[in-house]
């Protein structure tokens, strides 16, 4: 994944809204009409958000006669979820380096270190 695709899908993501409404796609398809209940603004604004989304991939909007259910698309997710996992190995060994010091250093107190 680029550069470019990860900055579209991490701004989609910025805001609460949209990341309210995959949260919704995540049970299941839904109509713009129902994505907009929860929020207390307007359609369009709702229509909107789902541009930034359907712009990053993240949601699709398909077409059943007069319904157009929208759908969660999570392969930009996972492509996010392996770039992170750098970032985990990361934090991960760190934690452990930090780990291994602090048994080094219980190691090394005697009982009669400690203060009461």
């Amino acid at each position: 994944m680029s550069s470019d695709s990860l900055s579209t899908i991490f701004a989609a993501l910025a805001d609460p809204t949209r990341r309210a409404i995959l949260a919704r796609l995540a049970l299941g398809e839904a109509s713009v009409k129902e994505l907009a209940e929860p929020f207390a603004i307007s359609p369009p604004a709702i229509t909107k958000h789902l541009k930034v989304l359907q712009h990053a991939g993240l949601v699709t909007q398909g077409r059943r006669a007069q319904w157009r259910p929208c759908q969660l698309e999570a392969a930009p997710l996972k492509e996010i979820a392996d770039w992170l996992e750098t970032y985990r190995r990361f934090w991960d060994a760190s934690f452990k380096r930090l780990d291994d010091y602090l048994l080094a250093m219980q190691a090394k107190e005697q009982p009669g270190d400690r203060e009461p």
